[in-house]
């Protein structure tokens, strides 16, 4: 495998992990302040088939982001509601919120498009289109150097690159300020959080909410900037990869972002290496889709050690009077 391939491969990899980073990002936050989503794979998709739609009838891809996020944000609020305002079990009203985007996009795209559950091909500045770096195809014929800066940091949707500074800009808000000391102690110990005078119910809202704008960036990033429009079920399981990613990276966006990575690298390696001969037998096509999703479980679920999720993760917060 020679230095363009590797590249190329690492290319496609960045690409296909950063919806994946987005929506793990999304549950870091709403976990951390114990609330618990096991619903970011409806999120994602609601988002990209909004997105999808309005950015093709308006021609407008940001306008098409904006209504992906705000599709994102009710279903957040939906959930938040449902698990923080009438203390319902959790785990339940993310499972609802699947079902409900997964049957909610194919009917309403039926009706708004009629094109079997999918929107119609995204054109111009209807979808994200890739970045060119300053001196990009100067420096693409000089050696080593030129390809990577070329071919793997140029070259990206502005997504692409949100998405990286997304993580560090999570690390900081979590860990080096006010707000984010707050909100992880929301979910280790709201009775204290309340004692001090802060509003648990605030802070978890506030969680959900970044948790929807988070989501809303990755189901956009699917329908405008990896494809050209939605397609049915197009999260293809992404938002439970992204759990998987979060406890493998013990709720640290770090490690979240190795986790995605990963999972990205993995899904480059089975489009790009689809037709397989092992002597006489070819691996199925099939096989080869499932297989980024099957080892992604696998490696997560051997090196994720003890992984404590915050402590009152998942328990309705009831203020003592």
């Amino acid at each position: 495998m020679d230095l363009v391939t590797i590249i190329q491969i690492l290319d496609s990899a960045l690409r296909l992990a950063t919806p994946l980073l987005f929506a793990c990002l999304a549950g870091l936050f709403s976990e951390r302040a114990g609330i618990f989503d096991i619903g970011l794979e409806g999120k994602m998709l609601m988002a990209a088939f909004m997105s999808a739609s309005v950015a093709y009838l308006t021609g407008s891809v940001w306008l098409g982001l904006l209504g992906g996020i705000a599709a994102s944000v009710v279903l957040s609020l939906i959930h938040g509601v449902a698990s923080i305002t009438f203390r319902g079990n959790q785990l339940i009203s993310g499972v609802a919120i699947n079902f409900l985007a997964s049957g909610l996009t194919v009917v309403v795209s039926k009706d708004w498009f009629s094109q079997g559950g999918r929107t119609p091909a995204l054109e111009g500045g209807a979808r994200f289109n890739a970045l060119e770096w300053p001196f990009a195809d100067a420096l693409r014929d000089a050696a080593f150097v030129g390809p990577i800066y070329s071919d793997l940091v140029s070259g990206h949707t502005i997504l692409v690159y949100v998405g990286l500074l997304t993580v560090a800009i999570s690390w900081w808000v979590l860990f080096r300020t006010r707000f984010g000391l707050r909100l992880r102690a929301v979910g280790e110990n709201p009775e204290s959080v309340d004692t001090s005078g802060i509003s648990v119910t605030r802070m978890r809202f506030t969680a959900v909410i970044i948790c929807g704008v988070l989501c809303g960036l990755a189901g956009a990033h699917l329908a405008t900037g990896i494809s050209a429009g939605f397609v049915k079920e197009m999260s293809a399981g992404r938002g439970f990869i992204a759990l998987a990613a979060l406890i493998f990276s013990k709720w640290r966006p770090g490690a979240a972002l190795m986790a995605c990575l990963l999972f990205g690298l993995l899904e480059a390696l089975a489009i790009r290496y689809q037709n397989i001969e092992i002597g006489q037998f070819q691996v199925p096509v099939q096989f080869m889709q499932a297989l980024p999703y099957i080892l992604t479980v696998i490696i997560l679920a051997g090196f994720v050690g003890k992984a404590v999720p915050p402590r009152a993760g998942g328990e309705p917060y009831v203020k003592e009077r």
